[in-house]
């Protein structure tokens, strides 16, 4: 018995190769692009463990949970770590970053976080790499939740290690990853006697045996229905246009907000300002002694597939996530998740305008 994900032809290395050349065009860089066989915590974790060592003073900037777990991971591998946190309704910005470098001159690696689809604010990565670069710091981003939602542009802002996954803006599967890599993080690895060798979190196995070798034979059988999804998913966002999608992520981002201030019942923006949040979710504070968590189920109740989440962790019981992002990024989505939302509030006795949340998603989409 065939089954079309069962009984596929081999993935061979040209078509790995053709692959990751397209992300590279993605991300319109010419530095050496490595698909990675896991979801975007492995390279997360593999660009850190390969660059980072006791020697390294870090910078971590905190905007959300995953600047909180890199500042984890940095010092497990023996770095004196800097963290510079903000509030998560806010955004880091460029001024803050040169003062954590005129009080801590000895700063050598970066790390920040583009876009927090956790809380909802994305970070003015360009500004900070220019500040980045003045000082010679190795530059480190994670794009997973930005890329295909706002430009991501390495080569551009100076990232030295920018990490993507598909998941998000980009429609795609979770389980593959990719990471562009400069020659300067290579030869920061290559010299580092820690960086991870021998190992599915090594960039220097790839480094050494894929790329070296001219991209003739693959380290190991790859995954190949993510792969094909990878493939799939970059050829659908050329074929709409990158412009394109980002834009539908901006109008799903700014019709979101639109709506839920129209909306009221005390529902307003988690991210204070429209220039801070990002374009790929939209978070959402509750009103005082209404459980975020609980909102979200009932609004669920009516339509499990709509795109909702409460906040993780301490954030549940006052932060809404709209992910409109892939195919969810779309006007009939976020009117689908606001109207969803007022029929919750009306459920706890609370006030919501769904009508005129509806028209307010229609006026900022055009």
């Amino acid at each position: 018995m065939t089954h079309p994900f069962l009984d596929l032809a081999p993935l061979g290395a040209a078509h790995f190769a053709a692959i990751e050349d397209r992300v590279a065009r993605l991300l319109s860089t010419e530095q050496d692009v490595v698909i990675m066989q896991g979801e975007a915590l492995l390279p997360l974790e593999g660009a850190i463990r390969g660059t980072a060592g006791p020697g390294t003073t870090a910078l971590n900037v905190i905007t959300g949970p995953y600047g909180q777990t890199f500042g984890d991971w940095l010092r497990d591998c023996g770095a004196t770590v800097i963290d510079l946190a903000v509030p998560f309704h806010t955004a880091v910005t460029a001024a803050q970053v040169r003062e954590a470098f005129a009080g801590h001159p000895s700063i050598d690696f970066v790390s920040l976080v583009h876009a927090e689809a956790a809380t909802g604010n994305t970070n003015p990565v360009a500004e900070i790499g220019e500040v980045v670069r003045e000082h010679g710091a190795l530059f480190y981003l994670d794009a997973v939740a930005s890329i295909g939602a706002e430009p991501v542009l390495p080569d551009a802002w100076g990232v030295d290690l920018c990490v993507i996954g598909a998941q998000k803006a980009m429609g795609g599967p979770a389980g593959v990853s990719a990471v562009s890599v400069s020659e300067r993080a290579w030869a920061r690895m290559t010299a580092n006697p820690r960086a991870p060798r021998r190992s599915y979190l090594s960039l220097l196995d790839w480094k050494e045996r894929w790329i070296d070798g001219g991209r003739k034979a693959l380290l190991h059988a790859p995954a190949q229905l993510e792969m094909l999804a990878l493939e799939a998913c970059v050829e659908r966002i050329e074929g709409e246009g990158l412009d394109a999608v980002m834009a539908r992520h901006a109008a799903a981002a700014a019709a979101t907000r639109a709506g839920a201030l129209a909306l009221g019942g005390g529902i307003e923006p988690y991210v204070y300002e429209a220039a801070d949040a990002a374009p790929v979710a939209t978070t959402l504070r509750t009103p005082p002694g209404v459980d975020a968590s609980g909102l979200v189920a009932r609004a669920l109740a009516a339509d499990p597939a709509l795109p909702l989440a409460a906040g993780g962790g301490a954030l549940a019981a006052e932060m809404i996530r709209v992910n409109h992002y892939g195919a969810d990024a779309s006007e009939q989505v976020v009117r689908s998740c606001l109207t969803a939302l007022g029929a919750a509030l009306a459920e706890q006795g609370l006030p919501g305008d769904t009508e005129g949340a509806r028209r307010a998603v229609t006026e900022a989409w055009q």
